[in-house]
């Protein structure tokens, strides 16, 4: 059978296939390192989790709003209120199956064939392919190194035509870490709003943020900017939830209203217990989430100068989410290699560490480390990558 154009056209997610190859290295007996993960290597806490069973065990298991439980997205409205000092109303609301299938349905329901998505490299690797997906184009603007891969209003004012219908803004960013300032997102902003783009706000690692940093919201900053921007977010990443699913956008009220009609055609509605568990991630706080935030801040802290110093490798330092994105394209020429995807291929084989090339996420110099993952794991990666930096220079 022939498969749909849609399908034929997307990219593997580079993530998933390092992960593959690493649990087929392990499963044949060898001592891998894999440092491709984009999840927290805690536990849900324990409150969350005895409010999922709890509502389970009081027969709340069947279906619920296509959108998600009142009493959730009231939740939802509240953490809003107190972190970003922005106020929303139920029909500004939607949960959904995670953040990543929000997004899906946002560009499933504002998208016509052609409309453009203006993307900042480096990217998430399923941006690009949710656009295509929804008939949309992609459209790169490079973040560079040198401003810590964040773009620039005068890029962003470039890159707009007639035929741009959004703007993804990440921060702080998956694959970099980096977090834009308030007055850059406000520059950023005013060009959206004079173009009347709409800003898709990607705000999932807003709670992992490290050296003092802070998170601002760009919906925060003016009534303007948020009736123009849809902000994502979710529970994966903050409380350790990626297996949970749950996820939820906030904004205009027409685009939330459309996006729940074509999830009630999807998913029907988000898992029930999942959603209970996501109120007491709200509503109730035992410290895991700050426990948690400091133990990524200490891995970043210690092995950050062991990183710099291999050979041929430079890193602008995170400013939040688990992630290092250093350029080894120094690296990996130094060691005989024409690309630094083939620089991982060979790292993986003879070291047996992990690491995912930045040719996904697009930017073909750098490659990603979690450090979501225990310390000495980190440490023992680092050497095996510097054994083979300095066994294969030239």
């Amino acid at each position: 059978m022939r498969l749909a154009k849609r399908v034929s056209t997307l990219t593997p997610s580079t993530t998933l296939a390092i992960t593959a190859k690493a649990k087929e290295l392990k499963e044949e007996g060898h001592d891998v390192i894999g440092l491709g993960a984009g999840e927290p290597d805690f536990n849900t806490p324990q409150y969350i989790i005895d409010a999922a069973v709890r509502s389970m065990e009081e027969g709340h298991t069947k279906y619920t709003p296509s959108a998600g439980l009142p009493k959730l997205k009231e939740a939802i409205i509240g953490k809003f209120q107190a972190d970003q000092h922005i106020t929303y109303s139920q029909a500004e609301v939607l949960v959904g199956s995670g953040a990543k299938h929000v997004l899906y349905t946002l560009f499933q329901a504002i998208l016509d064939d052609g409309d453009e998505v203006i993307i900042p490299t480096p990217y998430w690797v399923s941006y690009p392919e949710q656009v295509k997906l929804a008939g949309g184009n992609p459209v790169y603007i490079e973040g560079l190194e040198s401003n810590e891969f964040k773009v620039t209003a005068e890029q962003l004012e470039q890159a707009i035509n007639e035929k741009t219908k959004a703007f993804i803004l990440n921060s702080p960013s998956n694959p970099t870490g980096s977090m834009y300032t308030e007055s850059e997102l406000k520059e950023l902003g005013d060009v959206c709003v004079k173009h009347d783009v709409l800003i898709v706000s990607d705000e999932i690692y807003e709670k992992l943020v490290y050296g003092g940093a802070t998170h601002t919201s760009i919906a925060q900053l003016s009534d303007e900017l948020k009736a123009q921007t849809i902000v994502v977010n979710g529970v994966s990443k903050s409380h350790s939830m990626t297996g949970w699913r749950i996820g939820y956008a906030a904004g205009d009220k027409e685009i939330i209203k459309a996006m729940t009609n074509l999830a009630s055609h999807s998913t029907s509605n988000p898992t029930s217990n999942a959603q209970y568990g996501t109120i007491a991630a709200y509503t109730e706080d035992d410290g895991s989430v700050e426990t948690m935030r400091q133990a990524f801040e200490e891995r970043l802290n210690g092995v950050f100068e062991k990183l710099v110093e291999i050979p041929g490798v430079s890193c602008v330092k995170p400013k939040g989410a688990f992630y290092l994105f250093p350029n080894v394209s120094e690296a990996a020429k130094m060691n005989g290699f024409d690309s630094v995807d083939a620089w991982v291929e060979a790292i993986l084989e003879e070291e047996k560490v992990a690491l995912v090339p930045g040719s996904g996420f697009g930017a073909p110099n750098n490659v990603r480390l979690s450090y979501a993952t225990s310390y000495d794991a980190l440490e023992e990666a680092l050497i095996r990558i510097e054994r083979f930096v300095r066994n294969h220079t030239k």
